[in-house]
């Protein structure tokens, strides 16, 4: 029985490790795996170095961005941090940048 009372706190800081860390991390991995995924043109993007624009044309790698001043860069798909507008509401928004 002492063997079994050394084993309970063990397993308790798995347990509590598991839910306050390791299922986090596997929910948002997963929520930015789908936002990638989802992405298509005319989204208003954020990448990962902080680089704000609008999709100009995605395909299965990589992403050409249009940014405020008319330059299209390319990134790879991975590097979109978050969409801050999806393409619906973000036509106004480029037609205006496009003058």
């Amino acid at each position: 029985m002492q063997g079994l009372g050394s084993i309970i706190p063990l397993i308790l800081m798995f347990v509590l490790f598991y839910f306050l860390l390791i299922r986090p991390q596997q929910k948002r991995t997963k929520a930015v795996a789908q936002m990638q995924n989802e992405l298509k043109k005319g989204d208003k993007i954020v990448t990962i170095g902080g680089l704000h624009g609008f999709i100009d044309s995605i395909d299965e790698n990589k992403v050409v961005i249009k940014c405020g001043d008319g330059s299209r860069l390319t990134y790879d798909r991975n590097a979109i941090r978050e969409v801050t507008e999806s393409a619906k509401t973000s036509t106004s928004a480029e037609v205006s940048l496009e003058k």
